[in-house]
């Protein structure tokens, strides 16, 4: 299994890091405690993560200040993708924002927070229904033409949508919801895997029944001799050679677990297996 992905002309590993958890509940406000989030970005670089995941809307702006405190001046290589597009009004509540004024601002001011020059990979958190789409991924093709911005990616869309922004810019990367249980981005799984653009599944770990003791994620993961989060990301990387998981935990050791699965080797008939749960 390929254990990395050309992002655009950036190679990353192919398991990254989340840092939505490191917020307050309801992904608001600081963490409870700070200490353990700097801890975790930094166990995760030493663990050879180099693609971390943020926005400006986990906090708000939270997320971005620690990744800097935390790991800055960046080593090299290190790659920090963010999102812009959701504003938020309190704990919990999320709003698609698109005006390209907002965006431009926001890139801008996470620009200040991350201390870079330029956003590796500035996605867009969601296409806001309220604004000309056209307007939107302008936006982002100005940002990249302006050097503010080298790679472009967009959250929770269709193919169509997709599509409709590659007409405008160039996409290296979509992220939506999809784990073992929930696959109704499977179309676009497959879109993003023939057209090479990497695909960054937000929850990637399955939860509830599936990872009862006597569920089928659990059986695989005794017999594989690792855990079911192990398990469940495992099959996400060999779902598709663009599939970029990026695990969010606040926690040291739940992050060291995560990282654990690029070393899980599913057999055929356990990838398949696990592939029929959903049906």
């Amino acid at each position: 299994m390929t254990t990395t992905f050309n992002l655009g002309d950036t190679v990353v590993h192919r398991l990254g890091y989340g840092a939505m958890q490191l917020t307050g509940k309801g992904v608001w406000g600081p963490p409870r405690d700070p200490a353990e989030a700097l801890r975790v970005l930094r166990r995760a670089v030493e663990l050879g993560v180099d693609f971390i995941d943020t926005a400006d809307a986990y906090g708000p702006y939270v997320s971005e200040e620690l990744i800097a405190q935390a790991l800055h001046p960046y080593p090299a290589g290190l790659v920090i993708a963010t999102k812009a597009g959701l504003a938020r009004t309190g704990p919990g509540e999320w709003h698609p924002l698109g005006r390209p004024e907002y965006l431009r601002q926001q890139c801008e001011m996470s620009l200040r927070r991350l201390k870079v020059d330029r956003i590796e990979l500035f996605q867009l958190h969601r296409i806001d229904p309220q604004v000309p789409a056209a307007e939107q991924f302008g936006l982002l093709r100005d940002l990249q033409k302006e050097g503010k911005v080298r790679h472009v990616g967009l959250s929770e869309v269709s193919v169509a949508e997709i599509e409709a922004a590659r007409k405008v810019v160039p996409i290296a990367s979509v992220q939506n919801l999809y784990n073992l249980q929930n696959r109704r981005a499977e179309p676009v799984v497959d879109y993003c895997d023939k057209e090479g653009i990497g695909f960054i599944p937000w929850f990637p770990i399955a939860s509830g029944k599936l990872l009862d003791p006597d569920g089928p994620v659990a059986k695989v993961a005794k017999a594989a001799g690792a855990t079911a989060s192990q398990v469940s990301l495992a099959w996400l990387l060999r779902r598709s050679k663009t599939m970029l998981p990026i695990p969010g935990t606040s926690s040291v050791a739940h992050l060291e677990e995560n990282c654990g699965a690029g070393k899980v080797e599913l057999s055929d008939a356990q990838y398949e297996a696990l592939k029929g749960i959903a049906r």
